[in-house]
């Protein structure tokens, strides 16, 4: 049987940095900074279930490609430390312990919840047929601040939400589109597909500085549809700034500093938006 490190290894539990934290803000803007610590426990177990489920769906789904990748050698599936069977049932729980989650949030969270799980369902494929496949995973983590503002009693299609959720879509593909550029000859082997395949690394790298130019508009159209303060903005220009730092370091030509640190620094964006968007109603 494989063990809890195992699992927490094929999910990447660290990555949670990147939807937890929008989730968090997600439920905070709703409720005008006043979200419940039991709606926000209930947050926090449904998105990093959902999220490990998604984690899980998408390592199973690449195994065959990832038995190949070297840089890929230290995943637990990989190594043969969790079977595909398990991988499965890892994924059934997850799953029935975000829906059980859900339905003790607001009716409407688990009415909306199938058209949340889609993209994080559909997301492993997507690089079978499209370099956009960044776009799609950018989806699925938006999700995370969608269902935080509406399980806060947030309205669905606020003006607010909606910016936020592009913000997030822009941010994590963009990066994760300069990210997966390093394997542009490997995924071109293998039929697979990312912006660095279908137009290059060097034009991948530009699509990514456009993404992430309009996604700190978004984030500062959140704050000025919503009035929020200046500690609000200045989580923005954290966040910005993590953005140009990131792009300054690694180039269509250098990959030498794109690595897990690099990966997770991107984390910077979230906790600080976030936090700053908590400190603002204090």
């Amino acid at each position: 049987m494989a063990s809890i490190k195992a699992h927490i290894n094929n999910i990447a539990l660290s990555h949670t940095i990147f939807d937890l934290p929008f989730a968090f803000m997600g439920a905070i803007l709703a409720s005008g900074g006043r979200v419940e610590g039991w709606t926000l426990l209930l947050i926090t177990i449904a998105v990093t279930s959902g999220r490990a489920a998604a984690l899980a769906i998408d390592n199973l789904a690449d195994l065959k490609y990832d038995k190949l990748q070297p840089r890929l050698a230290y995943r637990a599936m990989v190594k043969g430390e969790i079977s595909r069977s398990e991988a499965v049932k890892f994924i059934l729980l997850c799953l029935l312990i975000m829906v059980v989650t859900v339905a003790q949030l607001p009716p409407i969270c688990l009415k909306l919840l199938p058209i949340a799980a889609i993209p994080f369902i559909i997301y492993p494929f997507t690089k079978r047929f499209t370099g956009f496949c960044h776009v799609f995973l950018g989806v699925a983590i938006s999700m995370a601040p969608a269902g935080g503002w509406v399980a806060a009693g947030g309205e669905v299609f606020a003006p607010a939400i909606i910016f936020l959720c592009l913000a997030v879509i822009l941010w994590m593909a963009g990066f994760d589109a300069m990210y997966g550029a390093q394997d542009e000859k490997f995924d071109k082997a293998h039929g697979l597909h990312s912006l660095a395949t279908e137009f290059g690394a060097k034009k991948a790298f530009k699509i990514s500085k456009i993404f992430h130019v309009i996604c700190v508009i978004c984030f500062l159209a959140v704050g000025i549809i919503l009035s929020l303060g200046i500690f609000y903005f200045v989580g923005v220009l954290i966040a910005a700034l993590t953005l140009i730092y990131q792009h300054k370091i690694v180039g269509p030509k250098d990959f030498s500093q794109v690595t897990q640190e690099y990966f997770l620094r991107n984390g910077i964006v979230s906790i600080a938006v976030c936090f700053c968007t908590w400190i603002n109603f204090l």
